[in-house]
């Protein structure tokens, strides 16, 4: 079947689905790089809430896509802003997300990290942040999660400086009872983190970020950095401690940042290894054999798609992965919390099937191509 697709001139086009997926089956985990994928949640469709409501979570649909990123052999980053955590995920569902998954990954053998914020709390003096990022520590260490230190609009408007963060960050720090994450989360990701460890100048930034860690080099595993910007990455990555790690979330030049250079490399921490999962494991157990280049053709033809989902604004790109995960038959629907399902156009949403369709990304091509026929008619797009 030929579908028409809408462009953003305001046409359509046709284009000829791929007949045949890529061959991809679940592996073991890796042993060259550490590989998370976050993860999105699946809404209950029949839940009435609205965008102000508490989420409404499938919650079997939800596990059973962990379970499916656990079979190719990637960690889970639960909890994070790839699960709309504070874009239609509170505290409260985030809280029974990390409990539910946490048993899950227990009962699988699945790795699993989780996303510590302040999202109980709008704003609040360094004391009451402190102890809203307490709370989430303590239940995340309690479930036997490794920890992720999320960046907090909290303190992001309540910090009057650096001093502010090396005072919340330190104290956490010395009371983690294992190594954390700490996430560097750029405001094209969340306008509200504008100005991050104190400084709107990114040179200042980093290295308050540095003193964070360096005064603290036993209680950090690593770094997850996503600024979309891979010089500054690899400029960060050479400064750390031994032993700290660099995880890239940097949605746009993953590839050869995993891949690294002689000098070393970034582990990975992405939200488009939610969709690109299967694949995205393939890739890496290439470059477990040292086959870099080998790893690079796999992996490179995948970077348009990924620059399409995280196009500004980059905050939205959780809509295209629930898309893909709904035309991959991972869900029945495409529903979000919050009614994020909104917040691209349809020309997006075309070009992101597209671009999926042409990696060999859906196990069952043609009921992508029914589901995103389904799509068009309800808007009305005639086929």
């Amino acid at each position: 079947m030929t579908l028409r697709l809408p462009d953003r001139h305001g046409g359509l086009r046709a284009y000829e689905p791929r007949t045949e997926p890529l061959a991809l089956t679940p592996g073991t985990p890796f042993t060259s790089r550490t590989v998370f994928s976050a993860a999105h949640v699946v809404a209950d469709p029949f839940a009435d809430a609205g965008p102000d409501s508490p989420a409404a979570v499938d919650w079997d649909a939800t596990l059973a896509f962990r379970r499916h990123l656990w079979s190719h052999g990637l960690g889970v980053a639960e909890a994070m802003d790839t699960a709309q955590r504070g874009m239609g995920l509170d505290w409260a569902g985030a809280a029974e997300l990390i409990r539910r998954s946490a048993a899950e990954a227990k009962a699988v053998g699945g790795e699993i990290a989780c996303g510590v914020g302040t999202d109980q709390i709008t704003a609040g003096s360094l004391p009451e942040i402190r102890r809203a990022y307490e709370e989430q520590l303590a239940l995340v260490e309690e479930s036997g999660s490794r920890a992720i230190l999320m960046a907090s609009r909290a303190l992001a408007a309540s910090a009057c400086g650096p001093e502010g963060y090396l005072e919340v960050y330190g104290h956490l720090l010395r009371q983690a009872a294992e190594p954390v994450i700490l996430h560097w989360l750029g405001p094209m990701f969340d306008p509200a983190l504008e100005g991050y460890w104190g400084s709107a100048d990114l040179d200042a930034a980093t290295e308050v970020f540095l003193d964070v860690i360096a005064a603290h080099p036993d209680k950090v595993d690593g770094i997850k950095v996503s600024l979309l910007d891979a010089g500054r990455e690899i400029a960060l990555r050479r400064r750390l401690p031994d032993g700290v790690r660099c995880y890239t979330g940097d949605d746009f030049h993953y590839p050869e940042l995993i891949a690294g250079d002689e000098r070393g490399f970034s582990h990975a921490l992405l939200g488009v290894f939610d969709p690109l999962g299967p694949l995205a494991a393939e890739a890496v157990r290439v470059l477990d054999t040292g086959d870099t280049a080998g790893f690079r053709e796999l992996l490179d033809p995948t970077v348009e798609l990924s620059r399409h989902l995280f196009q500004a604004p980059t905050r939205f790109y959780k809509t295209g992965v629930v898309l893909l995960a709904w035309l991959a038959g991972h869900q029945s629907h495409f529903t979000m919390v919050g009614g994020l399902q909104s917040a691209r156009s349809l020309p997006h949403l075309a070009r992101a099937y597209e671009l999926a369709d042409g990696l060999g990304l859906f196990p069952d091509p043609k009921l992508a191509e029914e589901r995103m026929k389904t799509l068009l008619t309800l808007y009305g797009v005639p086929q």
